[in-house]
C-alpha cells in the first residue's frame, strides 16, 4: 500500500487529517513521568498504568514499524436559543460518543491494512498511547499551550485516533508551532489549571472536576464552575485558530436535543431515565450521580426562583451526593436573593 493510497482510505471513511510517524518513543516521554510525579493526573490513576506502553507504541505491538495517527472534526455551532439555564456541555459531548464513531472507522482501515500483509493496532482515547505527542510527530497538528493539540484548518475542536502498524510508510515532517506569543488559552481558564504553556494541571481543571472526579465537588470549585455541567471549552473557545472551524461532516456529532435542556429538567432523572436519555453519550461517563451533582451546582450558581422546586425534589434524593449538592444549590440561591434584597 502507497501513502496516498492510504490517505485516500483514511478520508474515504471519513477522517479529516492524516499522517505518519516512525514508531519511536514520544518526545515528551520525560515530562509526562514528570507530571505524573508531581500529582497533576488528580483521582485518575489508569494514567499511571502501563506508562512506558503509552510513550512507546513498539511496546503495544511487536514489530511495529509505523504509527498512522487520523484527525476527525467534531465541531458544530452553538444549537440556537442556548442559554445559561441550559447549563453548558463541552463541545465534544453534545452528539454520539466518539469511541463508539470512530472505533468502527479504523476497524475499516484495519482490513485494508491486513489486505496489504499488515498487523495492527488501532486506538482512540481508550488504550495506552500518548495521542497528542504522535499525532505532532505525525504532522497533523501542533502542541497548543492549553495542552491541546492544534491544526491549521481544524483548529482544536477534533478527535485524534491512531493506527500502529507493522508496515512500513514515509514519515510526514512536522508542522510548524504557530501559537507564537499568543496566550489566550491560558487567560481563559477560569480556575488557571493551564499552570505554564503546555502544562495543565488536573487537580484546577473544571473539565476533570465536572466529568472524572466521584462524590462532591470541594467547596473552592464550586463557584468556578458556573453554568458548566459537564467538560469546559473556554481554553478552545478563546483559540484564534478556531475561527476557520467549519462544521464537521460527520452528522453523528450533531447537539442532541438532550444536550440542552433546561437544567431543573434533568433533576427528573431515575437512573434508567438518565441511561436511556443519554444512551451512546459520551455523558453516561459521568454517570447519574456526577452529572446531576453537576446540575444542582450549576443552578446554585446560575438558577433563578423557578429551579427551586427542582431543587428540593433533588435535595431528598436517594443519592446523597446529589441531595447535599441541591441543598448547597438552594443555601446559594437564598443567599444571594438576601443580598439583593430579592426574594422568590
Amino acid at each position: 500500500m502507497t501513502r496516498d493510497e492510504l490517505s485516500r482510505i483514511a478520508s474515504g471513511v471519513g477522517f479529516d487529517a492524516v499522517g505518519v510517524a516512525t514508531v519511536k518513543r514520544a518526545p515528551h516521554a520525560d515530562a509526562f513521568h514528570e507530571w505524573l510525579a508531581a500529582g497533576m493526573n488528580a483521582s485518575m490513576d489508569w494514567i499511571e498504568k502501563l506508562t512506558e506502553t503509552r510513550c512507546d507504541p513498539g511496546l503495544s505491538l511487536p514489530g511495529a514499524r509505523s504509527l498512522i495517527a487520523l484527525a476527525m472534526n467534531y465541531f458544530q455551532p452553538d444549537p440556537d436559543g442556548i442559554s445559561d439555564e441550559m447549563g453548558m456541555i463541552a463541545r465534544y459531548a453534545r452528539g454520539r460518543d466518539y469511541h463508539l464513531l470512530i472505533r468502527k472507522r479504523l476497524r475499516l482501515i484495519d482490513r485494508e491494512l491486513s489486505a496489504a500483509g499488515g498487523t495492527q493496532r488501532c486506538f482512540v482515547d481508550s488504550g495506552p498511547l500518548l495521542e497528542r505527542d504522535f499525532a505532532v510527530l505525525a504532522g497533523i497538528a501542533w502542541h497548543g499551550k492549553s495542552t491541546m493539540a492544534l491544526h491549521p484548518r481544524l483548529g482544536t475542536w477534533f478527535f485524534l485516533s491512531a493506527v500502529v502498524t507493522t508496515l512500513e510508510f514515509p514519515p510526514d515532517p512536522p508542522l510548524p508551532d504557530r501559537c507564537g506569543s499568543c496566550t489566550r488559552c491560558i487567560a481563559a481558564c477560569p480556575t488557571t489549571a493551564i499552570v505554564e504553556p503546555c502544562r495543565l494541571d488536573a487537580r484546577r481543571c473544571i473539565s476533570y472536576w465536572t466529568i472524572e472526579h466521584r462524590g462532591d465537588l470541594p467547596e473552592w470549585i464550586r463557584p468556578l464552575v458556573g453554568s458548566r455541567v459537564f467538560g469546559c471549552d473556554d481554553c478552545l473557545d478563546a483559540c484564534p485558530w478556531n475561527r476557520f472551524a467549519q462544521a464537521s461532516r460527520e452528522a453523528g456529532f450533531l447537539a442532541r436535543p438532550a444536550s440542552h435542556l433546561p437544567l431543573r429538567d434533568y433533576l427528573r432523572l431515575d437512573e434508567h431515565a438518565f441511561d436511556k436519555l443519554f444512551e451512546g453519550s459520551p455523558i453516561r461517563r459521568a454517570k447519574r450521580q456526577g452529572f446531576l451533582r453537576n446540575v444542582c451546582t450549576a443552578l446554585g450558581n446560575v438558577g433563578a426562583a423557578g429551579d427551586v422546586p427542582a431543587l428540593e425534589g433533588a435535595a431528598n434524593d436517594p443519592d446523597e451526593v446529589v441531595a447535599r449538592h441541591a441543598r448547597w444549590a438552594l443555601s446559594q440561591l437564598e443567599n444571594t436573593w438576601k443580598s439583593q434584597r430579592c426574594f422568590p
